[in-house]
């Protein structure tokens, strides 16, 4: 049984939101019998049972296996092995400084042990005093210096072997992975040259989307920029490949406030509006709290998120309600922390299980009495199809997919290189020029500012998932602010920040502010005067919020006595003004109302 190595190049790769398909093509040349073509140099991180071989020609393929091969490590870069001859270098330089110091420290130890003069029967004049001060202080003052000399070239050894490190852990991870091999038992009646397509999942590769939204004016339409953020740590360069990404699970803040329902009873507060944490940053480091480059930081069920810098860091924007943060580095333990505080610090334990336990898989065929031993081992859902169809596949096992609300796949149309260094690679998708109606928005109770948002209408059409978004509203930037279309309904709703032209004051008028007694009762009467004014050149339209309170009593009254046309919701009490500001115009409008209840109970009233 004959036995050929094959090596191939990455021709095609599809990226998903976590993981990635890989796609090798290469040309045989088989000799009539069986022969075990050993595809070698793959990732270690393939997942065996997502293996799949195409064979056109006249060919049957017998079995599949793939293994781990631990004797030939993946070849490493250039760039890296100059960085680890330089670093062992610095490490024997290193050694040798400390034993020179540790020789130093021991010279001067017994120098201090012996400046004892003289005696207990010998005579110390004061010339024997003299020459024995003046070379303590000599043979000291010498072996200080030398010590001080030797402690400096140390200081600077040890910084140089950190910088050097650092640059080698933004190119691979610290930890050595066993090559990955796929062994393909053909059997051909003749000689021929079939060509084979070799597809496989593999980890620690994944995309996330971010944008760039672009408003010139409230006149014009929006731009979206959808970009895919891509990182590959998967010990293989993908150089000039054609390259898509898909997902069929598309997983100071520019995030709009939301009004709660306000509801009196006794001894209960109005609502409190405590902001969220709607950004969370951080520094990442591993074991020795070096700081970890490409650690990917993403909000759990979500498609939001973001990698480290060069100095550990992170910073990533929220949507509401998000509790848990999840770190992930090739080499270490992923981590799902509570989000309990605007400043996250992540320490990294390494993954000690590693790559310890190689599963080897592949079905052998049915009825066929000679089975290589390489071929040895069976795990479900790999399987071969005993045919000799020319375009048959060999094998066909349908990788898992998870399904969601949207689903996308955009090709790249040109040839795209990945290197596998864990860095991120910003890659534009698609530039989308979509018509909005714009609207400013703004809850003074809560807040008072304005915050400009763009209703998009039809937004399904355009595959927008769920991802971080950078404003630019006027040929400026104004921040972040989070494109979420997981609660979307039939109108997307883009908040593109505060506005700082848009004037909104809130205020209570004292004048209104009574309390009486009115036979069993108290009544008190409460008034509120929202001001906006528009300092823009054009003209906007706005959407104000307030609320009134709701009673769940029988005997708490609540009495409206002015809107000022506003909208009353009595369900939630919410109050809802919408209107247009010309240039310079401004606005007032009016809240106000009474609450009656027994003059025997005490109730909170805003």
């Amino acid at each position: 049984m004959v036995e050929k190595e094959i090596k191939t190049e990455v021709n095609e790769v599809t990226v998903f939101i976590d993981k990635a398909q890989v796609t090798r093509q290469k040309t045989v040349e088989l000799n009539s019998g069986i022969t075990i073509l050993k595809f070698i140099n793959l990732s270690p991180f393939i997942d065996a049972k997502s293996v799949q071989v195409k064979a056109k020609g006249d060919v049957t393929v017998l079995a599949v296996n793939h293994q781990q091969n631990f004797i030939d490590k993946l070849e490493k870069s250039e760039e890296v092995k100059k960085i680890e001859e330089k670093l062992d270098d610095l490490k024997g330089q290193i050694k040798l400084e400390e034993t020179y110091l540790s020789i130093l420290k021991e010279e001067l130890t017994f120098l201090n042990d012996n400046r004892i003069i003289g005696g207990k029967n010998n005579e110390l004049n004061i010339s024997t005093l003299k020459e024995a001060s003046e070379f303590y202080s000599s043979k000291l003052t010498a072996l200080k210096l030398k010590e001080i000399e030797r402690s400096k070239t140390l200081e600077n050894l040890r910084k140089q072997k950190n910088e050097l490190q650092s640059q080698l852990n933004t190119l691979t991870s610290k930890k050595e992975f066993a090559s990955g091999e796929i062994l393909v038992k053909v059997q051909s009646k003749i000689k021929t040259n079939p060509s084979f397509e070799l597809s496989y999942i593999v980890d620690n590769a994944g995309w996330y989307p971010t944008y760039d939204i672009r408003a010139k004016t409230i006149n014009d339409p929006v731009e979206i920029i959808y970009k895919a953020n891509l990182r590959q740590d998967t010990k293989v360069d993908w150089k000039n490949v054609k390259l898509s990404f898909s997902s069929s699970n598309p997983n100071s803040s520019g995030v709009a406030p939301e009004l709660k329902a306000y509801f009196l009873d006794y001894y209960s507060l109005p609502p409190v509006y405590n902001k969220s944490i709607n950004s969370v940053g951080g520094q990442v480091v591993d074991e020795e709290n070096q700081p970890l480059i490409g650690v990917t930081v993403m909000v759990p069920k979500t498609t939001i998120g973001t990698v480290t810098d060069m100095n550990g860091n992170y910073s990533i924007t929220l949507p509401n309600n998000a509790d848990y943060l999840n770190f992930s580095f090739v080499g270490c333990e992923s981590q799902t922390l509570p989000i309990t505080s605007s400043v996250i610090n992540v320490k990294m334990i390494e993954d000690v299980a590693g790559l310890e336990e190689v599963v080897v898989v592949g079905y052998g065929v049915q009825g066929d009495a000679e089975v290589s031993t390489q071929l040895q081992g069976r795990v479900a859902g790999v399987s071969v199809n005993k045919t000799k169809s020319r375009d048959a596949e060999s094998i066909a096992i349908p990788f898992e997919k998870t399904e969601n609300q949207t689903s996308i796949n955009f090709e790249i149309s040109t040839p795209y290189t990945v290197n596998s260094d864990n860095k991120n690679y910003s890659v534009d998708m698609v530039v989308y020029q979509v018509p909005a109606f714009f609207q400013y928005y703004t809850v003074p109770k809560i807040e008072k500012e304005a915050y400009l948002i763009a209703n998009i209408t039809d937004w399904e059409k355009y595959n927008l998932l769920e991802g971080e978004a950078n404003i630019f509203f006027e040929e400026t930037f104004v921040g972040k602010s989070l494109l979420d279309v997981r609660f979307a309904s039939d109108t997307l709703q883009l908040s593109l920040g505060k506005d700082k032209n848009v004037i909104v004051n809130r205020e209570k008028e004292k004048d209104f502010e009574t309390r009486q007694f009115i036979g069993s009762k108290k009544e008190e009467s409460k008034s509120w005067k929202t001001t906006i004014k528009n300092n823009k050149s054009q003209e906007i339209n706005m959407v104000v919020l307030d609320q009134a309170p709701v009673s769940k009593l029988e005997e708490i009254e609540v009495n409206i006595q002015d809107v000022s046309g506003g909208k009353l919701n009595k369900e939630s009490g919410e109050v809802k003004w919408e209107f247009t500001l010309k240039p310079m115009e401004k606005k007032e409008f009016d809240l106000k109302y009474s609450v009656k209840y027994p003059k025997s109970r005490n109730l909170i009233i805003e």
